[in-house]
């Protein structure tokens, strides 16, 4: 069983990649639910599940079970490649009533009466979901985002980089096994069956870290949308920066071989900020260093400037 999708050389040309702190937030709901499905996040699950006891999360859970269809107007494909959180919430708050009622009774496996309570005023239980979502992202998740963006972001400039020097084929042999890219029909293994085209918006791509190990999809009346579980997702909650050999540091600094170590994939100031738990004006200083130094570069994406390591630093790096 398979979800085909034939994608014409405009829905190729416009493949994009973005990723959603709701779509993350919406994933963790299944991670509470069933731990033993995503053991690497154990380390966060033993810090928020004492917050759990403040919010009463029953009718997400329900909207969100943990295996079959969640409702799409939880999840709205992002609109940019990076967007807010609080822009994200408020695409649930004005999400159609109707629309969210459809869709919440498709939803199978889960608390009926919480299901009943929703379709009989979705109204009302788009406003409510919406509040618990923010008070969920608040007291659990938005302390965490940062290294979450941090991860994303990395796979968005590899992938993407990988997009532009080979193409499609390239960019669909690498996402995942369940993805397989003919040439013309993407053929994605998901346990139902659908066969069309996209709908004149493109594809985006959305890695994630909390949603896996299977693929994701999104279509009509949606954008196009396929998620895919993020690369190094087993890094996430290692504490600290990455370990300076002693060698590395004492010729160049500590904080300076951290972040030359941590660069092995494309990042920007912010997120190596986060990482390193330095300040973004510390971490611009020490990337001016090592781009004075010829062992990293920075070029700009975007509105951002993203920094990797030059052939040198690589060098450098691997004798460390």
């Amino acid at each position: 069983m398979a979800v085909t999708w034939v994608l014409k050389p405009e829905d190729v040309a416009r493949i994009r990649f973005a990723f959603s702190p709701m779509w993350e937030l919406v994933a963790s709901l299944r991670t509470l639910q069933g731990p033993s499905r995503q053991s690497i996040h154990l380390p966060w699950l033993k810090a928020v599940r004492p917050r759990l006891a403040g919010l009463d999360l029953a009718e997400l859970f329900a909207l969100v079970p943990p295996n079959g269809y969640i409702a799409d107007f939880i999840t709205p494909p992002p609109d940019t490649p990076m967007p807010e959180f609080a822009a994200e919430l408020d695409r649930v708050r004005s999400a159609d009533p109707e629309q969210a009622g459809a869709e919440a009774a498709k939803i199978e496996g889960t608390d009926r009466a919480m299901i009943e309570r929703f379709t009989a005023d979705p109204e009302a239980g788009v406003a409510r979901v919406a509040a618990t979502l923010e008070a969920y992202w608040e007291a659990c998740f938005s302390e965490f985002w940062p290294r979450v963006y941090g991860l994303l972001e990395r796979d968005v400039l590899r992938r993407s980089r990988q997009l532009a020097q080979g193409g499609a084929h390239e960019l669909f042999a690498a996402l995942d096994p369940a993805v397989v890219w003919t040439g013309e029909r993407l053929l994605i293994d998901r346990p139902w069956c659908e066969a069309g085209g996209l709908h004149g918006d493109g594809l985006v791509l959305v890695p994630s870290a909390f949603w896996g190990p299977a693929v994701a999809v999104m279509t009509a009346p949606y954008q196009s949308m396929l998620v895919y579980p993020v690369l190094g997702v087993g890094t996430l909650w290692e504490q600290g920066p990455p370990p300076a050999p002693g060698a590395l540091a004492a010729l160049i600094g500590r904080s300076r071989a951290q972040i030359l170590l941590a660069l092995a994939d494309p990042t920007t100031t912010s997120a190596l900020a986060a990482r390193m738990a330095l300040t973004p004006g510390a971490v611009s200083q020490h990337l001016g260093v090592l781009s004075d130094g010829g062992l990293a570069v920075g070029m700009r994406v975007g509105k951002q400037v993203v920094y990797r390591r030059t052939p040198t630093g690589d060098t450098l790096a691997g004798h460390a």
